[in-house]
């Protein structure tokens, strides 16, 4: 008997069985290839806008991800670094094969874990409650919490031109009957799809017709707890080129050939990541589309194709390559593909991410109706600590929409639903500047403590780091400059106005073209870190937005804080719309704040609900 089982060692199979076994339960990982687990089948990159987020709060959680990145990346690269820090965010670019190699020796080594092969196609059920796991080969493993991260391999079909193939990603085996056994059970099971892009001989590859992009140049990581960065000088640089008007008339004459447009098409691809044919059809005022060569690993021969996807036939692909700057005689070594698959409805979930139809079982990932592996990791992350969490009956974790990008991401999925592969966007979130790169371990450090997947040592460095950041911030207010000081001819080189009066450190540090690096000569050095140094400023400098967003956000703490009680019938709440109780009743709200936020749910149906609730207290 196991504590809890995971199906599937993607991304979320990962998170979702290190955190039970770090958390001191037996768990069990099913996997149907254990050289397969962490692999990267589509892009090679961790992180990016709002994911790179998503990454550094796994980290802070106490999850594997961040560190696995940045032991194995090829590049790092801060994004947005022209605007705010509400949308700056990492991106590494993953080694293929080091990335899963050093995951799948993580998972060997922690301890409570044990790993078997094979593919679950049956559900252990009494009593609407989950007991267990029955493979293919009719083994049978029972455990008191189930959490499914089967990615995209229900039920999977990869399609070319008018083909339909029956197979997983990179020509593995499907799971051909557990999406079949969720339906009796009750789900309801949806058809979704994405795609993936060429990948060409690195060697065949004229880059002197692309532009060069390289990393950035600073000590940077996901993990707070990466000590040791790769240089510049080592790091593996992409490219960037793009298609032209010969590429689009190419795509727009064989459209009838590629599987979206010729019919055979019954999932929803993604509308955040489409494929290059859709581009053309949806951008047709466009004259180009950016596309990146990203090297896939130092032990690998070949280019991945970003922002190429498509499902075109073999012969279509080779013409349509061949018309991009630098890619004219290209080598291609792995063709373009869409996969389609099955996932559940996400409305069906509690926003712990166990399902309202059967107890104990937890799903996370592609299941849920997401892209991404960032995605995938962090509901896993968030699974097996609840299902560790509901073994010992104790109040599941929920993060809050102000808290973390993954609690937008999780209250977005089992609030509203999601018809197509849903991703992660800063857009999303309506409190990103909270939501910060820099300040993950500020708002869930505290969360991964309690829940014993972040040691005493890590968490008494992160309070030693708080103390320090703070104190500087209150001496910086003591430290005072006059008209005469020679911080003068640093402002007037900075194009910054002299200054007329005396003026605090901390004041000055509000100047949009100051920072912490340009005025430490200027004060008493301190040991701060460079990572430090930048929280000091965007604390500083962001002052005024910040404590604005706070009063917003403790505006909306009494409707969050307003709890529904699980057995109100809405069909008895005078008043309410007849839309209104039907979704009420369909996705059964926790709170009224997560009530105000599904869909057709509007400020009458909440007044209306309130007024209900008091009247019943």
């Amino acid at each position: 008997m196991y504590d809890v089982i995971v199906v599937g060692g993607g991304h979320a199979g990962i998170e979702a069985s290190l955190a039970p076994a770090r958390m001191g339960k037996k768990t069990l990982l099913v996997t149907s290839h254990f050289e397969n687990v962490g692999s990267l089948p589509c892009n090679t990159s961790i992180g990016g806008p709002a994911k790179g987020i998503i990454v550094r709060e796994i980290d802070a959680l106490g999850g594997q991800m961040g560190k696995t990145a940045d032991a194995t990346y090829l590049q790092l690269k801060m994004l947005n670094t022209a605007k705010g820090p509400g949308v700056q965010s990492l991106r590494a670019q993953a080694d293929k094969k080091a990335y899963p190699r050093y995951m799948q020796n993580i998972l060997k080594q922690q301890e409570n874990l044990d790993i078997v092969e094979g593919m679950v196609e049956d559900l252990l059920v009494e009593k609407e409650t989950v007991k267990g796991v029955v493979l293919d080969d009719g083994m049978k493993y029972e455990g008191q919490t189930v959490i499914l991260t089967t990615g995209t391999y229900l039920k999977a079909e990869i399609l070319v031109g008018d083909q339909k193939t029956p197979s997983g990603p990179d020509q593995e085996r499907q799971s051909l009957y557990l999406s079949d056994k969720l339906k009796d059970l009750g789900f309801h099971i949806q058809r979704l799809k994405t795609g993936t892009p060429p990948r060409v001989e690195i060697n065949s590859v004229d880059y002197s017709k692309t532009q060069l992009q390289p990393g950035t140049d600073e000590p940077l990581a996901f993990s707070y707890e990466t000590t040791s960065y790769i240089p510049i000088q080592q790091q593996v640089p992409c490219y960037l080129t793009y298609t032209n008007e010969k590429t689009h008339q190419i795509i727009k004459e064989n459209l009838h050939k590629c599987s979206m447009y010729s019919g055979i098409v019954k999932g929803i691809g993604p509308r955040y990541c489409p494929s290059i044919e859709d581009k053309i059809v949806k951008f047709s005022d466009k004259p180009q589309h950016q596309i990146f060569l990203e090297p896939e690993s130092k032990e690998m021969n070949t280019i991945y194709v970003q922002g190429f996807s498509t499902s075109m036939p073999h012969d279509i692909q080779e013409k349509m390559i061949r018309t991009i700057p630098g890619l004219e005689n290209c080598v291609i070594l792995k063709y373009a593909y869409a996969i389609e698959y099955d996932a559940i409805d996400p409305l069906q979930l509690w926003p712990s991410l166990e399902t309202k139809i059967i107890h104990n079982l937890f799903t996370a990932g592609q299941i849920n109706g997401t892209s991404g592996y960032e995605e995938a990791a962090a509901q896993g992350l968030i699974a097996g600590i609840n299902a560790v969490k509901k073994i010992n009956q104790e109040e599941a974790l929920v993060l809050k929409r102000n808290e973390a990008y993954i609690g937008v991401m999780i209250d977005d999925l089992v609030t509203k639903g999601t018809e197509e592969p849903y991703r992660m966007l800063t857009s999303r979130a309506e409190h990103r500047l909270l939501l910060r790169h820099d300040n993950a371990d500020e708002r869930l450090r505290k969360y991964g403590y309690e829940a014993h997947l972040v040691s005493e040592d890590i968490y008494q460095q992160y309070l030693n780091k708080m103390e320090r950041i703070y104190k500087e911030i209150e001496r910086l207010e003591t430290i005072r400059f006059t008209p005469k000081h020679e911080i003068n001819q640093l402002l007037e080189n900075l194009g910054s106005s002299r200054l007329t009066e005396g003026i605090s450190a901390k004041a000055l540090l509000q100047r949009p073209e100051m920072d912490y690096q340009k005025l430490k000569p200027y004060i008493l050095d301190s040991d701060l870190t460079n990572e430090e140094q930048k929280r000091v400023t965007i604390l500083i400098k962001y002052k005024g937005y910040i404590d604005k967003a706070l009063r917003q956000v403790e505006k909306m703490k009494k409707m969050e804080e307003k709890q529904i009680p699980s057995d109100i019938d809405y069909e008895k709440v005078l008043n309410l719309s007849l839309e209104a109780k039907q979704k009420l009743s369909k996705i059964k709200p926790l709170t009224i704040a997560q009530a105000s936020r599904i869909s057709g749910i509007n400020p009458a149906d909440i007044s209306v609900l309130l007024i209900h609730l008091k009247q019943h207290e």
